[in-house]
């Protein structure tokens, strides 16, 4: 549906911009915006890297494990029917540091692997686990203290101060995380 209203707009833009003579600037307006396309598909592909080489290093280096561990009350709590040492646990961790970080394409195999896992302890394979759920939910809601992200773009379109939404960014994804952990814990109580 969406991919008929995207084509309608095209369509309609193109048609007006004939009848007024201004097919020249929509072929200028279709070209520069290729441009951006591919240098901000740089960009982004240059700070994906580094952040997801920094995480790599961290996990080398032990220090995704050592953050895991400090987790471990809180994840306790959210996922108590999740075995202690379970390989679900480590993903799950791994995901929430990425997020917390603003890196979710870095967050995003973890969470893949946290749900394969959650997938394998769960009774019912046709529907999601009270886990499953948890973790849907607290990873969509995403807490990020810094979102590498939005700097990146704002970066890139020449903000004044890019790094000024890291205030009002923690503030918002630490209110909708709340917010979903308490939805969560609520449907689990009612279940």
């Amino acid at each position: 549906m969406l991919n008929y209203l995207w084509g309608a707009m095209i369509f309609i833009g193109i048609v007006v911009a004939a009848f007024n003579g201004n097919m020249a600037e929509v072929t200028n307006g279709a070209i520069d915006s290729a441009k951006e396309a591919v240098n901000l598909a740089i960009t982004m592909l240059g700070i994906m890297s580094m952040w997801t080489g920094i995480m790599k290093i961290g996990e080398r280096a032990g220090l995704i494990k050592s953050m895991s561990r400090k987790m471990q009350p809180f994840l306790r709590w959210l996922f108590p029917t999740v075995p202690k040492d379970h390989k679900a646990m480590e993903y799950i961790s791994t995901n929430v540091i990425a997020n917390i970080l603003g890196l979710g394409w870095a967050a995003t195999p973890a969470g893949i692997s946290a749900m394969k896992e959650l997938q394998k302890l769960n009774k019912d394979k046709t529907t999601a686990s009270v886990p499953m759920c948890m973790f849907m939910i607290f990873n969509m809601s995403s807490l990020q203290l810094v979102s590498i992200n939005i700097i990146a773009y704002r970066s890139q379109y020449n903000s004044q101060n890019p790094s000024e939404i890291i205030g009002p960014g923690i503030v918002t994804t630490l209110i909708s995380t709340l917010t979903a952990i308490i939805f969560a814990k609520i449907m689990e109580i009612r279940k």
